[in-house]
């Protein structure tokens, strides 16, 4: 477990410095650009990460899953990665060329087609970025300290040239040059696997694997990404300005868990390529324990005090992404299930094709609930076609896993976590209404309390090993400091 807990590290460290250093940067930034610019920038961005979804498919969990099983021979790396290098690079082409005809021949994108032309270098940029390499290799300290400093100087960057609401492109084109500069890093030091000659490409026996998965990446999108883009063509920047500001904290805490998800696919994988089906189950419910003892406590710190978050990430004038944000945060539960199911137990069974019937149900669901949600209701129409949606999903992945190797949803579990909350949601309450100092203050005098009844919980009551293992090694560093 030392190795995971170590990669879990190192993957937390790096997912969430993808989110904390836009944060760090956002209530400068949506103070400066204004509301309208900040949803004109994510109704852009939303765009071409639905074209990057189309360009990579299923490569990145194929790329793990794959490079995972033969991580111990080079001559194996090289040729896996070869083949589905240049896989990549022909369904990106695909998706660069529907891209250029979408910006000239769609009046909405070629009013901002500078603001797209910076997309089209983010899209071959994400190309490049060739992380699930480094994933499956397990190579978490490198990309680790990699992306740090790169970001360390986009921060400076966007401080040093971001000075008014005009310069949202400036902003726009330096977030896309932080995924550039890490690209042609992973690539630099990625070059010994690049083989052409003396390789055979294998593109047959990984099409079906990324196709379904590729497929199943867009259906999802239809109630994540595309809610941005139907949001901005039904109803304006604006309301795309509340709906991603009310996305910035619940995506940036769901990164603490998707990192934790990505440092298991390749150990479950493993596991299972060696016959270990007790430790994989094992694993799963570990999993659990640390979406629960994890998600609820913010959930409903968040909840309550969803006003103070929108006026110290955004400021004056983002009012209308409270509700948005209240609606949002119980997802972390919701998706962080939803990836113990499907990235931790459906993916390494190869069960590609529940994988695939999951993405029909929840894009059948999005889009008849954008269409009917979004033009009444805007930003808080996406938000709940979001939310309903991944209940969907949910349901039907907790089913094929069921089918498969019978484990069932821990409802006990659950229960008895939500009734330990009880009076963790009455002490919210009470100092939200009690206490009068700024929104910080206010806020980290809430989490303070709240994370420690939560902790104390977890540690003497619930006895979550993954909590107890993690006081223990931090009391051993704090004791050797000593």
């Amino acid at each position: 477990m030392s190795s995971i807990k170590k990669n879990f590290l190192y993957s937390s460290i790096l997912t969430v410095s993808n989110y904390i250093f836009p944060l760090l940067v956002f209530p400068y930034i949506s103070r400066v650009l204004g509301v309208t610019n900040v949803g004109i920038c994510g109704f852009i961005d939303g765009i071409i990460n639905y074209f990057i979804l189309i360009s990579m498919m299923g490569i990145s969990v194929v790329g793990i899953r794959e490079v995972a099983r033969v991580k111990d021979d080079e001559s194996k790396i090289a040729k896996t990665f070869s083949s589905l290098f240049y896989l990549n690079a022909i369904t990106t082409f695909i998706a660069l060329i529907v891209l250029m005809v979408a910006i000239y021949t769609i009046p909405q994108l070629y009013e901002h087609k500078e603001l797209m032309y910076v997309g089209v270098i983010k899209l071959i940029s994400n190309f490049l970025l060739i992380e699930w390499l480094y994933t499956g290799l397990e190579k978490f300290k490198f990309i680790t300290n990699r992306t740090i400093i790169v970001k360390i100087f986009y921060v400076l960057c966007i401080f040093l040239f971001v000075k008014k609401s005009e310069d949202y492109y400036i902003y726009f084109m330096l977030t896309t040059l932080m995924i550039t500069v890490n690209a042609f890093m992973n690539c630099w030091f990625a070059r010994r696997f690049f083989k052409i000659r003396n390789v055979s490409f294998d593109f047959k026996i990984y099409r079906r694997p990324v196709i379904v998965l590729g497929v199943y990446a867009i259906l999802t999108s239809m109630y994540i990404s595309f809610n941005i883009i139907f949001l901005g063509f039904s109803s304006g920047s604006t309301e795309v300005g509340y709906y991603t500001t009310a996305s910035k904290l619940y995506t940036i805490l769901l990164a603490l868990y998707t990192a934790f998800t990505n440092v298991m696919l390749p150990r479950m994988s493993s596991l299972l390529g060696e016959g270990k089906m007790d430790e994989f189950k094992d694993m799963i419910v570990r999993s659990q324990d640390l979406l629960f003892g994890f998600s609820i406590p913010i959930c409903i710190l968040a909840i309550a005090f969803s006003p103070e978050i929108i006026q110290i990430i955004a400021g004056d004038g983002y009012e209308g992404a409270i509700v948005p944000m209240r609606i949002m945060m119980p997802l972390m539960i919701i998706i962080g299930y939803e990836q113990i199911l499907v990235l931790q137990i459906l993916t390494p069974l190869q069960k590609d094709k529940a994988i695939f019937i999951n993405s029909v149900i929840g894009a059948c669901a999005g889009i008849a609930l954008n269409l009917l949600l979004v033009p009444l209701f805007k930003s808080i129409g996406s938000s709940i076609v979001w939310f309903i949606s991944e209940c969907v999903v949910l349901a039907s992945s907790q089913y094929f896993v069921h089918k498969f190797i019978k484990v069932n949803f821990p409802y006990k579990k659950l229960a008895i976590n939500v009734l330990w909350s009880i009076p963790a949601i009455l002490l919210c309450l009470l100092l939200k209404y009690n206490l009068k100092f700024s929104p910080f203050i206010n806020l980290s005098i809430a989490g303070l309390i709240v994370g420690s009844y939560f902790m104390i919980i977890q540690l003497f009551f619930l006895k979550n090993e993954f909590f107890i293992s993690s006081f223990h090694k931090t009391l051993k560093i704090i004791n050797l400091k000593k």
